[in-house]
């Protein structure tokens, strides 16, 4: 599975962003996904996943309320819709696949640079 991660930028604080994930090599419509982040000198936190139908989400308490995670199967593609964005967001975000925990992952992909400016 190659997943290709895109949409990050630069934002001010309080803006959103919608973050894509494509998925190619082989359909992912059975597996949970998940986004994760690092920001510089940290280490790759979990930030959610989401189940393989699209029903069930959970995230890190730091992002709750303010990030969605969504996901098109037709289209082996998964979404971040990130609200309300803070400066501590700032982070190279990564998609993955076959995620069974926050820190159990099959499959990653390259990150997309999201910085939010204050």
């Amino acid at each position: 599975v190659q997943l290709q991660a895109s949409g990050g930028g630069l934002v001010q604080a309080g803006d959103s962003l919608k973050l894509s994930c494509a998925a190619s090599g082989r359909a992912v419509s059975s597996y949970a996904m998940g986004w994760f982040r690092q920001a510089p000198g940290k280490e790759r936190e979990f930030v959610g996943r989401i189940n393989w139908s699209g029903r069930s989400t959970d995230y890190a308490d730091s992002v709750k309320g303010r990030f969605i995670i969504s996901r098109d199967n037709a289209k082996n593609t998964v979404f971040l819709q990130m609200n309300s964005l803070k400066p501590e967001d700032t982070a190279v975000y990564y998609c993955a696949a076959d995620v069974a925990g926050p820190n159990t992952v099959g499959y990653w992909g390259q990150g997309t640079q999201v910085t939010v400016s204050s």
